[in-house]
């Protein structure tokens, strides 16, 4: 029987990006299921007080997260994409186990230790298997589909774990349900998903003629992505600084709303919009990046979440206003989300893809360390509102350094790929 031969575009490959889609959002579940829920799972059933404390276990994720997309980026062209895809699930299998048993608190952080490694392989071989399939055409269109799946499957796994934790134990909640989610999606992975190793290699041939190109060693990739390019450098930067005000909304906010004394529901209810505009306004806002360029969305999507932040400070934990706040926080975040990762795929050739994506994700996801360590010791020293204040002036200043410091689209160098002696490209 003969394979089909290989093509790039979304509608050509509308089956393994439709497959691809779907288990992005069970990645997104696994994380959602937390967002309204472990916080108090932290203070009612372990008994702890400092808000540091308790945002430990974004810490652990964060630090494993981070590491993992720097590793991921780095092996995808030796080791396949597909592979580390169903290696990501099979680290998540454990996790919902690892909560029910926990005797105390680290064993929870534990847990999220895992679960980083699960997001650093998995997220990260979903967005760059997508960018494989689809090319340079409608990049951005094909990561907002991705991300706006992700989060999708966060806000529906946040909204329902708070709902079902009104009625249920919030730790038999996660439990149970991160179990399904793990089990589901090793399997779709493992029996369904094909490698996109090969799309690489012709969209890599009709940009240069030339498909035997090695992917550029990650030491060249972190400078370039952490201070070398301009457009890169923009980009890892308002990635930190977006998911460190990630890191606060998924941590301190729920505390933050229960020391006013709104119920798990409220907080449920909040947790959950936050991340639902975020999906679906990102399929837009990825297309919008297509047509006018990506720094536009970028900056102004930073400004809009610093708005939002500040609103949030200055709500005194009122439901209107914190329902009006994480709105604003997830439409902000929509602008810069997918269109972040569609600038760094513009700026570099396609072999390098994998290698720079992993770099920026690990800057990214380094944003929910200090999300968590910022968030955790400012509370503890100024209160919620004081700390909410500080990263909203931080993604202000985010917002500023791109505008400063960015490439308009399509003037960054085409850099970081090597030809088959070594030589660069």
């Amino acid at each position: 029987m003969t394979a089909s031969p290989v093509r790039l575009g979304l509608r050509e490959n509308a089956a393994q990006f439709s497959l691809l889609v779907a288990i992005n959002v069970f990645v997104g579940a696994m994380v959602g299921l937390e967002r309204s829920t472990l916080p108090l799972v932290g203070r009612d059933d372990f008994g702890l007080r400092s808000s540091a404390a308790v945002l430990s276990f974004i810490v652990a994720f964060g630090v494993a997260k981070a590491f993992t997309n720097l590793a991921a980026g780095a092996l995808a062209e030796r080791a396949g994409r597909r592979r580390l895809l169903v290696a990501g699930w099979a680290v998540a299998l454990p996790v919902p186990l690892l909560i029910a048993v926990a005797p105390s608190w680290g064993w929870i952080v534990a847990a999220n230790a895992l679960l980083g490694i699960n997001q650093g392989l998995a997220w990260s071989m979903t967005v760059v298997m997508k960018i494989d399939l689809v090319g340079p055409r409608r990049r951005g269109l094909a990561l907002g589909l991705n991300e706006s799946a992700g989060y999708g499957g966060v806000a529906l796994a946040a909204g329902l774990g708070g709902w079902l934790a009104g009625s249920f134990a919030a730790r038999d909640v996660l439990v149970v349900a991160g179990a399904a989610i793990a089990i589901i999606a090793f399997l779709l992975s493992l029996l369904f998903v094909k490698d996109t190793g090969a799309h690489v290699e012709l969209e890599q041939s009709r940009r240069t003629g030339d498909r035997d190109v090695a992917a550029p060693p990650l030491r060249s990739a972190f400078a370039a992505a952490t201070y070398g390019d301009p457009t890169l450098r923009s980009c890892s930067q308002a990635g930190l600084i977006n998911n460190l005000n990630d890191g606060l909304a998924w941590g301190l906010v729920p505390l933050y709303l229960a020391a006013h004394g709104r119920s798990i529901g409220e907080i449920g209810l909040v947790a959950a919009l936050y991340p639902g505009v975020w999906s679906v306004a990102q399929i837009p806002a990825g297309h919008w990046s297509d047509v006018i360029g990506r720094k536009p969305l970028i900056v102004g999507g930073m400004l809009v979440q610093a708005v939002a932040l500040a609103l949030l400070a200055l709500s005194s934990g009122a439901v209107p206003a914190a329902a009006v706040a994480a709105v604003l926080l997830g439409a902000g975040t929509a602008l810069v989300y997918p269109t972040l990762i569609a600038a760094i795929s513009d700026a570099v050739s396609p072999v390098a893809r994998a290698s720079v994506v992993g770099v920026y994700r690990f800057w990214r996801d380094s944003g929910y360390v200090f999300g968590g360590l910022i968030a955790g010791l400012v509370a503890d020293a100024l209160g919620y509102g004081g700390a909410i204040s500080l990263v909203a002036a931080l993604t202000a200043a985010s917002g500023l350094w791109v505008l400063r410091d960015m490439r308009p689209s399509g003037t960054s160098a085409r850099l970081l790929s090597r030809g088959p002696t070594g030589s660069r490209t």
